[in-house]
């Protein structure tokens, strides 16, 4: 039997689904995070770690508990805000 990353609904799985005790990223989280990672040529950096795309920030926020999540999210905010976008 072969197994895919699709839900009873058909649509794809993006690695946003939470795990554990951890909730999903909000809406307005995750357009921000798309906003700033949208074709960014150099990463942004939360907690000493480089994330170039989307899908690295949000995996990496999505692996932390509730409140170190908060505090890398407002890195990258922080990070995108200083470079003006």
């Amino acid at each position: 039997m072969e197994t895919n990353d699709q839900d009873v609904t058909g649509e794809e799985d993006k690695g946003e689904i939470a795990t554990g005790e951890n909730l999903p990223l909000s809406r307005p989280q995750r357009r921000l995070l798309k906003r700033i990672y949208n074709s960014r040529t150099t990463p942004i950096i939360a907690d000493d770690l480089p994330f170039l795309t989307y899908r690295e920030a949000s995996r990496y926020l999505l692996s932390l508990p509730e409140d170190a999540r908060e505090a890398a999210y407002a890195q990258m905010k922080g990070f995108a805000a200083a470079e003006g976008r």
